[in-house]
């Protein structure tokens, strides 16, 4: 568990490390998501044993998402998709988790 002056100082890049790390450790994959002509996509596309998948937003601890990435999260969970905001690293085994127990997608 880092401490909050740890956090306070950890980028984005580092959060999104410790995700991948933690998804491949469970046996799953944290593929960077990348959608060329389309604003506001989540970072990650995490996959997990038994057809598991949600995406995840990865923000740097304090930072909030943007507009246009709250319209895309909000359009994402329209279609029936998990989409998280992932912004402090004691959340990370909670995001993983929520992805474990969803439906089958």
């Amino acid at each position: 568990m880092a401490t909050e002056i740890e956090v306070k100082d950890m980028t984005e890049k580092e959060l999104e490390l410790m995700l991948v790390r933690e998804v491949k450790r469970r046996g799953g994959r944290a593929f960077k998501f990348i959608s060329p002509g389309i604003n506001g996509v989540p970072d990650r596309l995490v996959l997990l044993p038994g057809g598991r998948a949600g995406f995840v937003e990865v923000k740097a601890p304090g930072k909030k998402m943007r507009p246009n990435q709250i319209k895309r999260k909000a359009e994402l969970e329209g279609l029936g998709f998990l989409v998280y905001c992932l912004d402090h690293p004691d959340d990370i085994g909670g995001v993983v988790d929520g992805i474990i127990g969803c439906c089958t997608t």
